[in-house]
């Protein structure tokens, strides 16, 4: 199981569910943006998504994914700066467990919504 599985799953059932006691809605939305984002990430790093790692979800790889959304899937800007806010969210609280990946960690959350 590779740093970023660990953290997915730990991120839905302990911060999503346990701490947060998000909605059924808020938990759809974000397993949504998230399965999008590896699906994306794996085909552009031409590896299965439960191989991906922190590494590769880097912000260049984010901010295409972003504007994949818009251009190819034809999400509002709005839409965007929400997906972006569930990421947003998993890199937070990766932090947390993994320092290692600050470096990475940091440059995604530094990631501007865009403006509408």
């Amino acid at each position: 199981m590779t740093a970023l599985s660990a953290t997915l799953q730990a991120f839905f059932t302990d911060r999503l569910i346990r701490q947060r006691q998000a909605s059924p809605h808020t938990l759809a939305a974000y397993r949504d943006t998230l399965r999008l984002m590896l699906v994306f990430a794996a085909a552009r790093h031409d590896t299965e998504p439960s191989r991906l790692e922190f590494n590769d979800l880097d912000a260049a790889c984010v901010g295409d994914f972003l504007d994949h959304l818009e251009r190819h899937r034809g999400n509002s800007a709005r839409t965007r700066n929400a997906r972006l806010a569930a990421i947003r969210s998993l890199f937070r609280f990766a932090a947390l467990r993994y320092p290692e990946y600050a470096a990475t960690i940091e440059r995604v959350l530094a990631i501007p919504p865009k403006r509408f």
